[in-house]
């Protein structure tokens, strides 16, 4: 017979990157989405004896989504919100950057920012997994526990929407006339 840690370092090691940034999209925080990782982990540990070898990113996945749904069950709503950590530094750059470079850069991220943070939740979700994180739709409906059929609808909601914000912002396509 296999052993629990073999099996384990087969089906589940090789899964531990694409987790963990799943559990970011879900959380939104970082320190909770190392928790809900962990906890994905241990679990996955202690159930891989009863796993079949088939499909090992969507039983993972799976725990993911079920351990997520049950941590925000248990906690209690929060009282206050602080500001989203983060670390801004201004670094110079590349020699080869041109200023006007810098400035069309900064300004597109800004508004891709901007758009992104316009979307309701549920459209960012789908965005992060499946334009940020790559996952397939498939996975992403399993992360979700959605049918396959929301996260199509969610995306294109939310692609649209980004994509009129940056047109609006002078940062996206601009549609031709056709002859």
């Amino acid at each position: 017979m296999v052993e629990k840690q073999q099996l384990f370092d087969r089906y589940i090691v090789p899964e531990i990157p694409l987790l963990l940034r799943v559990a970011r999209s879900l959380t939104n925080q970082p320190a909770d989405a190392e928790d809900l990782a962990q906890d994905t982990l241990l679990l996955a540990y202690r159930g891989i004896t009863s796993f079949d070898g088939y499909f090992p990113r969507a039983w993972l996945l799976r725990i993911l989504h079920n351990t997520h749904v049950s941590r925000v069950r248990r906690r209690t709503p929060l009282l206050i919100f602080g500001a989203a950590d983060r670390d801004e530094t201004i670094s110079d750059p590349a020699p080869h950057v041109s200023p006007e470079d810098v400035v069309v850069d900064d300004s597109f991220d800004y508004a891709v920012e901007q758009a992104l943070g316009m979307l309701r939740q549920p459209n960012k979700r789908v965005i992060d997994l499946v334009d940020i994180e790559g996952l397939s739709y498939a996975e992403a409906a399993i992360a979700l526990d959605v049918p396959i059929g929301t996260v199509v609808s969610r995306l294109h909601r939310a692609r649209k929407q980004i994509r009129e914000h940056l047109a609006d912002h002078g940062g996206g396509p601009h549609r031709r006339a056709h002859r």
